[in-house]
């Protein structure tokens, strides 16, 4: 039905460790039919090489090429807006690796800063905040991988890193610039990778306030599946609809 796919993560490809088959056979649809597809993480943790072994281990035919994630989106908007420009990271290998290929200056305190690039750090500290703080008050960007408020373990759930930038933006009074889903920059950068008018590409997710609201934001046809974070009871409530609402994937017709 269309010419391309966004495909989301964790609640679409995958949940936790259990495969979505019916994600698996659509997927294998789209790989014998020669149609693009990509799979869009707001993972800034992991590099795609990272994601695409994890896919892989499902029995996904998948290469790091189809794999972007707000890291990638991250680095590439940095550096559109000044390609010769030093950051502060607060992040992990996939921010850093990203931000590396694209050759943005990686310093390591806040003097001679023109952004400041947060990404979820597990490894988070005060004075990375102090560092970040300063950096911004002297005049740097603020800009932030995705704006998760919190992620979901086996535990429970865990701050996400938009609940850690919040720290900064509170004490510095400065809003962020947001990359991942649900804005739309992250879908921009992937449209474009793929090279495809947006009306002919979907957003395939199970989180209506991530994947879903983000195609509706980036004006591409949606595609919600049942399982996941957001209960399709709950879908049928809001104002904007997804352009298919489907209890999973062997429901949709390429």
């Amino acid at each position: 039905m269309y010419k391309g796919y966004l495909i989301d993560l964790d609640g679409t490809a995958y949940r936790g460790t259990e495969l979505i088959k019916e994600t698996l056979e659509f997927v294998n649809k789209l790989h014998n039919n020669g149609i693009p597809y990509l799979f869009l993480t707001n993972n800034s943790t992991k590099t795609p090489e990272m994601v695409a072994q994890i896919l892989k281990g499902f029995g996904y035919p998948v290469t790091e090429n189809q794999v972007y994630t707000s890291s990638l989106a991250t680095a590439q908007y940095v550096y559109e807006q000044k390609p010769d420009t030093n950051v502060y990271m607060i992040g992990e290998i996939g921010l850093r690796q990203a931000l590396i290929e694209k050759k943005l200056t990686i310093v390591d305190d806040s003097d001679n800063v023109d952004y400041v690039i947060v990404g979820l750090d597990r490894k988070i500290s005060y004075e990375k905040y102090a560092q970040a703080c300063f950096a911004i008050n002297n005049g740097a960007k603020l800009i932030v991988t995705n704006g998760d408020k919190a992620l979901p373990t086996e535990q429970g759930l865990m701050p996400g890193n938009g609940s850690m930038a919040s720290v900064i933006s509170h004490a510095t009074g400065v809003e962020p610039t947001f990359i991942g889903k649900p804005h739309a920059t992250i879908m921009d950068k992937a449209l474009a990778i793929m090279g495809l008018p947006r009306h002919e590409v979907a957003m395939i997710g199970d989180n209506y306030f991530t994947d879903i609201l983000a195609g509706i934001h980036a004006k591409m046809p949606t595609i919600y599946i049942e399982g996941g974070f957001s209960k399709r009871v709950d879908v049928l409530t809001y104002e904007k609809q997804p352009t298919h609402l489907l209890k999973n994937l062997s429901e949709f017709d390429i």
